[in-house]
């Protein structure tokens, strides 16, 4: 039987809330497909910090990069400072496990999800592959003069060959699997990059890295779009887009507007990976104070990110199940909405996603 040891960060706000769902969703599927998990639970949240002043010690970074997989709720609380504790959590894996691929799905699971006009799940489904270690999120800067009619403040963008290559080179292959699933007769796969080169001159190390890694990928079809035409073109026309490959900002920023057109936050999941080593896996929402404690949370995106964490760790069938179950209670109206305003508890929504498993 095998056995994975995951890490489980539960975090602030609604973080707790929502991974205890994806926990009880991890404990029937994995009792069902007969793999054993060991759960190893860590503090590390706001409220912890307030407690202890304790951020995340370079030690337990180490012992991070021992597990199989990290599960992380949500990071942010209202009384500490903005993003201290999110760049000692979320940076400090990031960049201590080297988690270069951020990778969200934006699938459409219900047509009445969808904010856009005439719609079908068949028109979106893409996946976005944001480069997450480098661009602006790589913490060079400051300031000069802080306070005063003076102030200078800085940051500086950071591309290297090696982070662009490898990004781009993650996209293409996992076109080339996606192509490979849909079988023959289907459209080709497709990867578009996603830049600002005409603005940003820099940006051409994306462009050219992109021709070189295609040219290893003759089946799959590229494309480019800057990224301002991008936002355009996903509301116009997402069923234009199978894989997109960006920078770690622009990443940041088209992927909630893809969680808005999958039908909102309350079901958007990530995965923050380095392939073949230990990875983290998250629902995108944030911890939304002000719903914390309610039981009135979306658990789905935490749900799916379970999902995710299963499929990178080798386990498709227990994964598949997952996301079949979520997909036939939001398709099937039995869960009408992903937000807070569903009417159905957080408890709830978790509890009919495990009877939907046990009963596939």
């Amino acid at each position: 039987m095998k056995r994975y040891t995951i890490g489980v960060i539960a975090g602030d706000g609604i973080g707790p809330e929502v991974t205890r769902e994806g926990l009880k969703v991890l404990d029937t599927v994995s009792a069902l497909e007969g793999f054993q998990v060991d759960l190893v639970e860590y503090p590390y949240s706001g409220e912890y910090y307030l407690k202890t002043k304790e951020l995340v010690p370079e030690r337990v970074i180490d012992e991070w990069r021992t597990l199989d997989a990290i599960l992380l709720g949500a990071i942010g609380h209202p009384d500490v400072e903005p993003g201290l504790v999110e760049r000692s959590v979320i940076l400090g894996l990031r960049f201590g496990l080297d988690l270069y691929i951020n990778l969200r799905p934006i699938k459409l699971y219900a047509e009445h999800l969808c904010p856009l006009k005439d719609k079908k799940p068949e028109d979106v489904d893409m996946v976005i592959v944001r480069e997450n270690t480098e661009g602006f999120y790589a913490q060079i800067g400051g300031h000069l003069k802080r306070g005063t009619p003076d102030e200078v403040a800085t940051v500086t963008g950071v591309y290297t060959w090696k982070g662009c290559e490898r990004a781009v080179r993650y996209a293409f292959e996992l076109a080339r699997q996606r192509g490979l699933a849909r079988g023959e007769g289907a459209p080709p796969p497709r990867v578009t990059l996603v830049d600002k080169a005409n603005a940003i001159r820099p940006h051409d190390i994306w462009t050219r890295a992109f021709a070189h890694v295609a040219q290893d990928f003759p089946e799959v079809e590229t494309d480019h779009a800057y990224v301002d035409a991008c936002c355009m073109w996903m509301i116009k026309n997402p069923d234009w887009f199978d894989v997109v490959v960006t920078t770690n900002l622009f990443g940041d920023i088209v992927t909630d507007l893809g969680a808005m057109i999958q039908g909102g936050m309350g079901i958007a999941a990530s995965g923050n990976i380095h392939p073949g080593q230990t990875s983290m896996f998250e629902p995108i929402h944030g911890s939304a104070p002000k719903h914390a404690g309610k039981n009135t949370a979306c658990p789905l995106g935490a749900i799916l990110a379970v999902s995710m964490m299963l499929e990178f760790l080798g386990e498709q069938s227990a994964a598949a199940r997952i996301e079949a179950a979520v997909s036939h209670l939001l398709g099937s109206g039995a869960i009408p909405a992903v937000d807070t305003g569903s009417g159905i508890s957080t408890s709830q929504m978790g509890d009919m996603v495990v009877r939907q498993i046990q009963a596939s």
